[in-house]
């Protein structure tokens, strides 16, 4: 009798459990999930993708994906990351994506100092899972992106550049911008725009509210151009003072490069598996001269002129190289090949040939002229190739990637000829100075080095300002 009261008892304990949905306990930050009453199934481009662009994107889309994990498309974010594939189709229980967000498991997400989900999205998500986890239906419908700013745990470097002199070194870490004297190392100062505010009216101490994206300095050395969500700010290199913003922008600008006369500015980014953006303005007054139309048909990640200034190649997650007559903006070649995401591109000195590199962790170079491959350098890298730039005048190109390591190569042969050691985790920035004698390298580790990129030696470990 008394182990049937003892079920019995059981019986009830667990039907109080599930109704709850496992209350909190003392001390941890678990979310509870309420009843939703809706009798509409969820739909991804309606219901959850606008949850994912408010929570999620900051620290998982663009060119910088914590854990691995990319929220930018269904496809990237189904896959998962780093720990392992993110939805279980039909099991929101057994799926990481609901774990981690519900924060029952480490890593939370977002993190502690990130607004958490609501109790609604976390139920949205949940149900989303359990009727299936199903894509996206038709067109995506234009939600409204309520811009904040990234928690100050964000500190992976998402771009650098070095002074066309060699005296200064940039980075770009959360929405921070920080200057540091090249030849000691030493942080110098911010790049603060007094006029941000938040979404609760009080004023922000950074560079932009969202992440940099970008960063270049014009050849002149007079002005720093960094890219953000739906802007570029062009700062004054010696004061640090905001000279202009431009503005018009539909989605983050992950790319920025400056012709080499610096008469004109390029941009480009745009929305994934959207247009993508391509913009060219005048660097001196930054007036915008041409908007490239249907250029890519998702996100461009590289942007680059060629040495006489009168072509412009970019690069997208639409796995093509094109070029584009300057000023007019007139579509000129396609160089199709790669089977990922193109992350960089560039032009050889004499404009003759291109490289490029991507997702596929090959680089390849092109024949302008003939618009041909002229060959592929299978496993550049054993991950992404995520930056691509060449060393002023000469023959020489550079990347990074995803697997630690930089290395130079010859655009004629495509031989490697040196590498550039000593990093700890996925590099996503690089800069070259003109004269191939020093590099600035970043990325997830958060930290800058500087090398003598003759022979490979480490200058500088810069450190973010509040690091001793």
């Amino acid at each position: 009798m008394r182990s049937l009261l003892t079920l019995a008892l059981l019986a009830v304990l667990a039907n109080v459990a599930f109704a709850d949905e496992i209350k909190r306990r003392p001390g941890e930050d678990e979310i509870k999930v309420v009843a939703l009453t809706r009798k509409d199934p969820v739909v991804y481009e309606k219901d959850i993708e606008p949850i994912l662009l408010n929570k999620c994107s900051v620290c998982h889309s663009g060119n910088v994906k914590e854990g691995r994990f990319d929220v930018s498309s269904y496809e990237e974010m189904i896959k998962g990351g780093k720990h392992g594939k993110s939805v279980e189709a039909g099991k929101s229980e057994q799926s990481l994506l609901y774990k981690l967000a519900r924060k029952m498991q480490k890593p939370f997400m977002p993190p502690r100092s990130e607004e958490p989900l609501t109790p609604q999205e976390l139920a949205t998500i949940k149900l989303w899972i359990d009727q299936g986890a199903k894509p996206p239906t038709g067109m995506r419908e234009k939600t409204k992106v309520i811009v904040q700013q990234p928690s100050a745990d964000v500190h992976p470097v998402r771009g650098v550049a070095i002074s066309p002199d060699k005296t200064l070194v940039i980075a770009a870490r959360g929405n921070q911008i920080h200057v540091y004297d090249a030849k000691e190392g030493k942080y110098l100062r911010s790049l603060i725009d007094p006029k941000l505010v938040g979404v609760d009216g009080k004023p922000i101490k950074a560079a932009h509210i969202s992440l940099v994206e970008s960063l270049a300095y014009s050849p002149d050395g007079k002005t720093i151009a960094s890219g953000s969500f739906q802007e570029v700010t062009l700062w004054d290199a010696a004061s640090g003072a905001v000279k202009q913003k431009l503005t018009g922008f539909s989605e983050r600008v992950v790319a920025l490069a400056y012709s080499k006369d610096g008469k004109y500015l390029a941009t480009g980014g745009g929305a994934p598996t959207e247009d993508g953006e391509i913009k060219l303005f005048e660097g001196a007054t930054g007036k915008l001269v041409v908007d490239i139309k249907n250029g890519h048909s998702d996100t461009v990640f590289g942007v680059c002129f060629s040495p006489d200034g009168t072509k412009l190649a970019t690069c997208g997650a639409d796995k093509f190289v094109k070029t584009f007559e300057v000023p007019s903006g007139k579509f000129i070649k396609a160089f199709e090949g790669h089977t990922h995401h193109v992350l960089g591109v560039g032009w050889k000195n004499d404009g003759k040939m291109l490289a490029s590199g991507g997702a596929d962790n090959v680089v390849k170079i092109w024949d302008f002229e003939k618009g041909e491959q002229v060959r592929t350098i299978n496993n550049a890298h054993t991950k992404q190739v995520t930056m691509l730039v060449f060393v002023g005048t000469t023959t020489q190109f550079a990347t990074c990637s995803g697997d630690k390591q930089v290395r130079f190569w010859n655009v004629d042969n495509g031989g490697n000829t040196r590498n550039l050691q000593g990093n700890n985790d996925f590099l996503y920035a690089l800069a070259v100075s003109s004269d191939g004698t020093l590099a600035a390298v970043g990325g997830e580790e958060g930290v800058v080095r500087l090398y003598n990129a003759t022979n490979g030696q480490v200058l500088k470990t810069l450190q973010p300002p509040e690091v001793k």
